[in-house]
Formats: structure tokens, C-alpha cells, sequence
């Protein structure tokens, strides 16, 4: 049976979004195909209509798992108070105890490193959306003045939410977290308003 232009756009986006979830839980190296596709509830055959290969699939989830965290970033208000929020959210127990449902840098990021050039391009651009979106806010006069500072606090809390993941001791994990909000904010309070 032949189905529509829709239906496999549709199916795509239903591969896309369920690898999105499965590479934050399990890693991009702990998720084949196999175990990708059954997620999405079709064969390992249907792959390749879809997708060039693996990393093809690994290019497009993190960027629309990145393009996701930019929506979110939106539901925030803007100015200080909006940037505390995010940065609360983001470095939350709820987060930190949820990689699947959450963002994919803190989960990702290590074996992004280890990815094809493609890939990584992918997801400098699509970070680079997210910190040009923060630096907006944060200097909506001049907000290339702000970007690498914003791409510094990012990392801090990437970092923050990776460490918080590792430690066993669920209270020092909390520590971490809020220390880490602390750090964000002071380190984004520290760029000059326009």
C-alpha cells in the first residue's frame, strides 16, 4: 500500500521525535535503529525511507529537540524576571530527573562531540538560535554584546545539570542546582545593560 505525502511526513516526525526522546534517555550510542524505529512503532525497513543514516537521524532530532527549546524560551516573559525563570526551570530537580522529557545539550553533549562535522554544524546552529533568543533579552539594544556571555552561561548550566545527573547523594545534587542558579544569574547580571 502507498501512503500520502502527509503520512510519511507524518511518520517522520513521529521517528524524529521519539529518537529525540530515546538519545536523551540512552544515549546517541546506546539507541540503534532498531530500538529507535520499534519506538516509533515501525520496522527497521521503514528507516531508510526516512533518513540517510543514523547520524542523518541524530542531525535532525537534536536540532528539532534544540528548535523546541527555543519555543519554550518564548513562554517566558521577557526581561530579568523571564531570564530567572528560565534559568530556574532549567536547572530544576524536575529537569535534571526527566533527560528524556527535557533538553538535549546536558544529555547530548558528550557524544555530540563525537559526531559527524554535519552534525555538529546542526547543532551549533541551532544553539546558536537559543543563545542569540537569551542575548535578546538580556541586551535588546546591542545583543551581540551579550552573546558569548550568554554561550558561557549556557555551558555553566549544561555543566551544572550534567553534574547534578552524575552525583548519587540526591541532596548535594540539589546543591548543585541551586548553587549553579546562583552562578547563572550573578554571571548574567554581570552584562552591561544598553
Amino acid at each position: 500500500m502507498r501512503y500520502g505525502k502527509e503520512h510519511k511526513l507524518e511518520t517522520r516526525q513521529r521517528i524524529i521525535e521519539s529518537a529525540g526522546r530515546r538519545f536523551k534517555r540512552d544515549g546517541i550510542d546506546g539507541s540503534g535503529v532498531a530500538t529507535l524505529m520499534k519506538d516509533a512503532g515501525l520496522t527497521n525497513g521503514a528507516f531508510y525511507a526516512h533518513f540517510e543514516s543514523k547520524e542523518d537521524l541524530v542531525a535532525t532530532a537534536v536540532a528539532e529537540q534544540l528548535h523546541g527549546q527555543r519555543e519554550w524560551l518564548t513562554s517566558f516573559e521577557p526581561g530579568r524576571a523571564g531570564i530567572e525563570a528560565m534559568v530556574r526551570a532549567y536547572l530544576s530537580p524536575e529537569h535534571r530527573d526527566n533527560p528524556e522529557e527535557g533538553y538535549p545539550s546536558a544529555a547530548l553533549l558528550d557524544e555530540m562531540s563525537r559526531c559527524a562535522d554535519s552534525t555538529k554544524q546542526a547543532y551549533t546552529d541551532s544553539l546558536l538560535g537559543i543563545i542569540d533568543d537569551i542575548a535578546v533579552r538580556l541586551a535588546p539594544h546591542d545583543p551581540p554584546s551579550a552573546r558569548i556571555r550568554v554561550l558561557g552561561v549556557y555551558a555553566l548550566m549544561v555543566g551544572t545539570l550534567q553534574l547534578s545527573r552524575t552525583l548519587a547523594d540526591r541532596h548535594l545534587a540539589d546543591d548543585v542546582l541551586e548553587q549553579g542558579i546562583r552562578n547563572a544569574l550573578a554571571a548574567l547580571d554581570a552584562v552591561p545593560p544598553n
